[in-house]
């Protein structure tokens, strides 16, 4: 452990109860609060709207969607249960919530942020078969099979979680006593190794495969799409209708495909410091600064606010979703939820 940790635990053990709060001054933790508690607010808010609009339109409840409805979910939950506890923690520099309560906050925040990047592991799966392979798509992803997978994304993070966590195996061998005023996720160099490689390593493998294989036949369709456009400048062929429609069949696939890999890009970005991290402290005596295991786990926890506004930044149809559920037009006695989102008097036929 390091001296700077060791002097704020003996600071916490020795001093007054209230101690741990004077490690910032109330303006700056006022900052903290706003800034945290708004990240908190788009987490819970953004998310949510993804779930409704899911649930309400017809036109977005496809197999992908359902993984996006089921990733939404654990982001609303890492909203809801784990982020407060976390800005407290993060804020004030010490746990007020009791021992119990900080094993209960880790596994949840485990389980959600591991759920997180199981579902974006099957959304590259889903769109691999897509685009790669539409023929088998339908069979391939069915929906007992989109249950199935989502099942596997929520019991295996419970598994390497509350089982480990609550029974004390993840910190077998870490001999460092913690002040009871302290909630740190000390984890010895075996669970750090394995839960990595189960909730993160593995994942992004099988998520970069998958993308590399949905650019490379994104490739072949754009010269598809542009043969098809050469032929219909030309009006060749009976069929130009028919060729329409499986060009813009062909582009809607691709956008969704180019839609997901940012999502996944970013999910990468804000997440892949830390797993490194968490694989890497044990090995140098936990010597890493509080500070910066905060900086890391925040900058996780803002990918699960991000998602949503992905969504409307490249989703047509979500976007007009989002717009119509907070303009209240759902609630209107009209409202038709088998409307279709992807047109519209400004967007003509631009599907998504």
């Amino acid at each position: 452990m390091n001296v700077s940790w060791q002097e704020e635990f003996n600071a916490s053990v020795s001093g007054e109860p209230e101690s741990c709060a004077i490690l910032r001054n109330p303006s700056s933790r006022i900052a903290l609060y706003t800034f945290l508690l708004a990240g908190i607010v788009c987490t819970v808010v953004g998310n949510f709207l993804v779930v409704l609009a899911i649930a309400y339109f017809k036109q977005l409840q496809s197999p992908t969607n359902c993984f996006v409805m089921s990733l939404a979910v654990a982001d609303f939950l890492v909203g809801l249960l784990v982020m407060p506890s976390s800005m407290v923690r993060t804020v004030e520099g010490c746990w007020h919530f009791g021992a119990t309560f900080c094993q209960l906050h880790s596994s949840l925040d485990v389980m959600l942020c591991t759920a997180s990047i199981f579902h974006l592991s099957c959304i590259a799966f889903d769109r691999y078969y897509a685009v790669c392979n539409p023929l088998v798509y339908s069979s391939k992803m069915s929906p007992g099979r989109v249950v199935l997978l989502i099942v596997v994304c929520w019991a295996v993070p419970l598994l390497i979680s509350f089982g480990p966590i609550l029974l004390g195996l993840h910190k077998a061998g870490v001999a460092i006593p913690l002040p009871e005023n302290v909630c740190v996720f000390l984890v010895n160099r075996v669970y750090a190794v394995m839960a990595s490689m189960v909730a993160f390593y593995f994942p992004m493998a099988i998520m970069l495969v998958a993308y590399w294989k949905i650019y490379k036949a994104a490739k072949r369709q754009a010269m598809q799409i542009s043969a098809m456009e050469s032929q219909m400048a030309a009006g060749v062929g009976r069929d130009s209708s028919k060729k329409q429609r499986h060009r813009n069949s062909l582009r809607r696939e691709r956008k969704a495909a180019k839609t997901l890999g940012i999502i996944m890009g970013v999910f990468l970005v804000f997440w892949l410091p830390f797993f490194t991290l968490n694989i890497v402290d044990p090995f140098i005596d936990y010597s890493t600064a509080g500070v910066v295991w905060d900086v890391l786990l925040w900058l996780g926890y803002v990918n699960s606010s991000l998602n949503p506004f992905l969504y409307g930044l490249f989703n047509r149809s979500f976007r007009r979703a989002f717009f119509m559920i907070m303009g209240c037009r759902i609630c209107l006695p009209g409202s038709n939820p088998s409307m279709d989102l992807s047109l519209s008097k400004k967007d003509g036929n631009d599907h998504q």
